[in-house]
């Protein structure tokens, strides 16, 4: 599906007067030294995405993976034209689950094609942002290359917080004083940001590569816009990396307070044991079936037995209680 396709001429777009639909016909348009067509297509189908392939001379191989959307973020070359593949991500609070979407770019001399999978960042604002910034739009598709990247990486930033967040409850959880059981959701967390890193890791090596403008294609006076990017990159792989470490030491926390509760119920499983076997050794002496027995005649025998389990069972409990066990 064409969601949008666009000229833009000295920084500024241009009405042509044509329907989105028209791809030749904006094609055609781009014939000034600044001119440039930004087509974005949202899942689109094989045959719409053959249509503009053809019209652009896109290479097959990257026409693919445009369509197989399970890219891992990456930069290629093909003849005189780029390929650049991004993840997307958004949060769902709900389920502590991060999910993933893909942008395709293909960027040429005059045209920018993104090719956009999953309901997340829609790129919609990205270019209604850049149209405002007459002085970034003048460095052609790469203004859009840059425009793109900084809204998904915002998006990265976004749920880098998120997660922080749900990381804080899970350490106050485990060291809360309540009883919790957390280790399915440190999994789960750890997880979701093994898929945080799937989509920015790979991505720092074409970002430093346009910020340092050694890449053909990209203008080299757009490397501060992707310098800003890449801060912003690094500072989401730095917090992806954080929250992993605190996660494993949480776990390896709330272990440790899984074995510390055990030790307690022990202690006072022992105690317990304790409390009932001293009555009851002294039960089953007095019981035995025997005629020669001390105190068996003596009037006091029963009250004394009586009053030797109660103070056998005070004695344990007040050494439990003061161990601690109690």
């Amino acid at each position: 599906m064409i969601v949008d396709n666009a000229l833009y001429r000295n920084g500024r777009r241009v009405d042509c007067g044509l329907p989105t639909d028209d791809l030749a016909g904006v094609r055609t348009l781009a014939t000034g030294p600044g001119d440039f067509v930004w087509v974005g297509l949202f899942e689109p189908e094989p045959d719409e995405l053959e249509a503009v392939a053809d019209l652009y001379d896109l290479h097959p191989l990257a026409v693919e993976d445009a369509l197989s959307a399970h890219q891992r973020p990456k930069l290629e070359r093909y003849d005189d034209s780029l390929f650049m593949a991004l993840k997307t991500l958004w949060y769902v609070d709900e389920e502590d689950a991060v999910e993933t979407g893909e942008i395709n770019l293909f960027v040429g001399e005059k045209f920018v094609i993104s090719v956009r999978h999953g309901s997340g960042a829609g790129l919609h604002e990205a270019r209604l942002e850049l149209e405002k910034m007459e002085n970034v739009l003048m460095h052609g598709p790469s203004a859009v290359v840059y425009a793109i990247c900084d809204q998904v990486v915002d998006r990265y930033e976004e749920v880098g917080e998120d997660l922080t967040e749900d990381v804080d409850e899970v350490e106050a959880s485990v060291f809360s004083a309540v009883r919790t059981n957390d280790a399915a959701r440190i999994y789960v967390l750890k997880r979701e940001l093994a898929e945080v890193r799937r989509a920015v890791l790979p991505l720092r090596e074409p970002i430093s590569r346009f910020a340092t403008g050694t890449v053909p294609g990209i203008d080299p006076e757009a490397g501060p816009y992707f310098r800003d990017v890449g801060d912003h990159l690094a500072k989401v792989a730095e917090i992806a990396d954080g929250l992993d470490l605190l996660l494993s030491t949480a776990f390896e926390a709330h272990l440790a307070q899984i074995s510390i509760q055990q030790n307690d119920d022990m202690r006072k499983i022992s105690a317990a044991v304790g409390l009932i076997a001293a009555p009851t050794l002294v039960a089953g002496i007095y019981g035995m079936n025997f005629t020669h027995m001390p105190e068996l005649n003596w009037m006091l025998g029963y009250p004394m037995s009586i009053l030797l389990m109660l103070a056998s069972s005070l004695a344990i409990f007040i050494i439990s209680k003061r161990s601690g066990w109690l």
